[in-house]
């Protein structure tokens, strides 16, 4: 340019696009943030399309914005910071506009409103509008499975390490299990876990029950490509274990008992197979030296081995790995 300046656009994001932004990364709801922070939804959505002058008071918008933020754990004064800042730009571009001032208008109060049967008659409608809401929750609890979100990790994740976080939150009165093993949930109903892996496709099982029995179930799959160091005497053994079959195969067929399964089977290192059974299907696998078998579910899963009788994989409905090697002694 003549002047020898040159002119950049800057992108900068809104609060509210901002805040949609981090929501659709993470694929949380609107609906289970108003769940976890109590913050009804109809302010949430006014914060997101910046409609400021629908909100309550800067003291409450503010405590929003904190209890949202800790919820998706973000740093909560940036975003009153941001508030502020375009708060101020509406209330300044709203004061331009008016070149009318409007004059107070009082209101006329009867003494009667504050009389002692008023203030009885309004305690009265106070707890009984109090009950009901009570028992209004109490039958939503009853009736509504327990709202489980996972925040970590995604579903089909791949990792190297030997083990992996589970996060996620739950209601804050639900009990929390993975791979039916209790898991402490903080005050805000949040929950971090390490779980173990094995090397290959794992199945992970998050189970969340509140005091009323109800259920919530969710398996999340994960491969690992961790690498075992093998040492050279087991390397020995195996390929004199290899010697001495030598010319078979592993052969297995599987089918389901009653209801679909989720099954991955890997043939000498690959896998071969990763996908869902159907009730009435059979499938029928082979290879050199050894086969590994992932199931979500144990005791839905039948297994013939080498022509051996059929049997299902466990006693409970719950994910279960097999290991089928050509010269040992492979009983279900």
């Amino acid at each position: 340019m003549p002047n020898g300046f040159v002119k950049k656009s800057v992108e900068t994001l809104t609060l509210g696009e901002k805040l949609k932004k981090i929501r659709s990364e993470r694929r949380i709801g609107l609906t289970d943030i108003s769940r976890f922070t109590k913050i009804q939804l109809k302010y949430l959505e006014d914060i997101e399309e910046g409609h400021y002058e629908k909100l309550p008071s800067d003291v409450y918008v503010k405590g929003f914005l904190k209890s949202y933020a800790k919820f998706l754990g973000v740093n909560g004064d940036s975003l009153i910071r941001l508030y502020q800042k375009e708060r101020g730009i509406k209330r300044s571009l709203d004061k331009n506009g008016n070149n009318c001032i409007k004059q107070p208008e009082f209101l006329n109060i009867s003494p009667w409103v504050f009389g002692p049967k008023a203030m009885i008659f309004l305690s009265l409608t106070i707890l009984i509008l109090a009950g009901f809401f009570y028992v209004y929750k109490e039958l939503g609890s009853f009736a509504n499975n327990p709202k489980l979100v996972i925040l970590a990790p995604e579903a089909n994740a791949t990792t190297t390490n030997d083990f992996i976080a589970v996060e996620g939150k739950v209601e804050k009165d639900a009990k929390l299990f993975i791979n039916d093993q209790i898991v402490i949930i903080d005050d805000e109903g949040g929950f971090k876990e390490n779980i173990t892996l094995q090397a290959g496709t794992n199945f992970i099982n998050v189970r969340c029950l509140n005091r009323f029995g109800k259920e919530t179930s969710e398996t999340i799959t994960v491969h690992s490509d961790l690498q075992k160091e093998i040492s050279e005497k087991n390397i020995s053994e195996e390929k004199s274990a290899v010697e001495n079959v030598l010319g078979q195969r592993i052969e297995l067929e599987v089918e389901t008992k009653s209801q679909p399964i989720f099954l991955s089977i890997e043939a000498d290192g690959h896998l071969i197979f990763s996908g869902e059974i159907k009730v009435g299907e059979i499938k029928n696998f082979q290879a050199e030296q050894s086969l590994i078998l992932n199931s979500d579910k144990a005791s839905e899963t039948l297994v013939k081995f080498n022509n051996q009788e059929q049997s299902p994989l466990g006693d409970t409905p719950l994910p279960i790995k097999k290991v089928f090697n050509l010269g040992e002694n492979n009983n279900l």
